[in-house]
C-alpha cells in the first residue's frame, strides 16, 4: 500500500465532517459545475473522496465514472450512492493513469480539491487533456493556499506543511494561486470559458476549460 493511499484511507472516515466549515465554496462550486453539464455527457470524477459530488450531479448528466486511490473513500461512495438510490455512477479504487480510461472518452472530467495535492499536476492535466472528447471541458475547484486566508486557515495551512515536511502527511500540500492555476491549465491544449474567484475563509478557484 502507497503512503498516499494509506494516509487517504485513514483520513475517509472524518472526510465529510473535517469539510464541513468549507461547505459554503463546496455548494458554491456544485452549483457552477452544473451550469456546464447535459444530460447526455459522460463524466469522470477524477480524486471523488466520499462521492460527495458524484452523488449531486448525477441526475444532471448521463453516466459518471468515479474514480479515487483510497479503497476506504470508494466505500463510503458507494454506500452514499446506495442509500440514495443513484445507479448511474460507478466508484471505482484507481487513479487517472488506469488504462482502462480509453482516450477521448469524456464529455466532461472533474477535479475538486485535487490538484494542489498531487506529485505532477502537469502530468495530470495532459492525461485529462487525452481523455476528454474533442470540445470536452475540464471544470476544477482548487484551494488557493498562496491566496487569501482566514487567520484560523492560515495557522492550520502552515502546521500542515510542517507536517508534510516531517513525512507524517505523505502528500505534497502546495500553496498555489489562481495565477498559478491559470498557468498550470491554460498553457495547455485549453481555453478558458469561465472562472470564479471563491472565498469563505479560505480562498478556492474554480474553472472551467475547452479542449481546443
Amino acid at each position: 500500500m502507497s503512503k498516499s493511499k494509506k494516509f487517504w484511507d485513514g483520513a475517509s472516515k472524518n472526510y465529510d465532517k473535517t469539510e464541513e466549515r468549507f461547505e459554503y465554496i463546496h455548494n458554491k462550486s456544485r452549483k457552477n459545475t452544473k451550469k456546464y453539464l447535459e444530460k447526455s455527457n459522460v463524466v469522470l470524477d477524477y480524486g471523488c473522496g466520499t462521492g460527495t459530488v458524484s452523488c449531486e450531479i448525477a441526475d444532471y448528466v448521463k453516466e459518471i465514472h468515479a474514480i479515487d486511490i483510497s479503497s476506504k473513500m470508494i466505500e463510503i461512495a458507494t454506500e452514499k450512492a446506495v442509500e440514495r438510490k443513484i445507479e448511474n455512477v460507478t466508484f471505482s479504487q484507481t487513479d487517472i493513469f488506469d488504462e482502462q480510461l480509453k482516450k477521448e472518452s469524456f464529455h466532461r472530467i472533474l477535479a475538486f480539491n485535487m490538484l494542489h495535492t498531487i506529485p505532477d499536476p502537469k502530468v495530470v492535466v495532459q492525461r485529462i487533456d487525452e481523455l476528454l472528447k474533442p470540445n470536452g471541458l475540464f471544470i476544477s475547484v482548487t484551494p488557493c493556499l498562496g491566496g487569501k486566508l482566514s487567520f484560523l486557515v492560515g495557522l492550520q495551512i502552515r502546521l500542515v506543511q510542517i507536517l508534510c515536511k516531517i513525512g507524517v502527511i505523505p502528500v505534497p500540500i502546495r500553496r498555489l494561486k489562481s495565477s498559478d492555476l491559470d498557468n498550470l491549465i491554460t498553457n495547455g491544449n485549453f481555453q478558458t470559458v469561465d472562472s470564479e474567484k471563491i472565498y469563505k475563509g479560505a480562498s478556492s478557484y474554480f474553472i472551467v476549460v475547452k479542449k481546443k
